[in-house]
C-alpha cells in the first residue's frame, strides 16, 4: 500500500476512533443513546474506508487472474 493510501486510512481510522470513543462516552457517562447522525457519520466513514481498502484489493486481484 502506498504511503498516501496508508495515512489516508490512519486518518479515516484516527477519526472513526475518536467518534466511537465519545458515543462510548456518552453511554457511560451519561446514559444517553448517541444521536442517530452521529451513528450515521460513523457508519459513513467506516464505509469510505471499506471503499478505500476494496478498490486495491480489487485491482490487485484483477492484475494477478489476467493472465489465465
Amino acid at each position: 500500500m502506498s504511503a498516501i493510501k496508508r495515512e489516508e486510512v490512519s486518518s479515516h481510522l484516527r477519526y472513526i476512533r475518536l467518534e466511537l470513543r465519545e458515543m462510548h462516552q456518552m453511554l457511560l457517562k451519561e446514559d444517553l443513546l448517541p444521536d442517530i447522525s452521529e451513528a450515521r457519520e460513523v457508519h459513513a466513514q467506516l464505509d469510505a474506508l471499506l471503499d478505500l481498502l476494496s478498490d486495491k484489493r480489487v485491482k490487485k486481484m484483477k492484475s494477478q487472474f489476467e493472465n489465465f
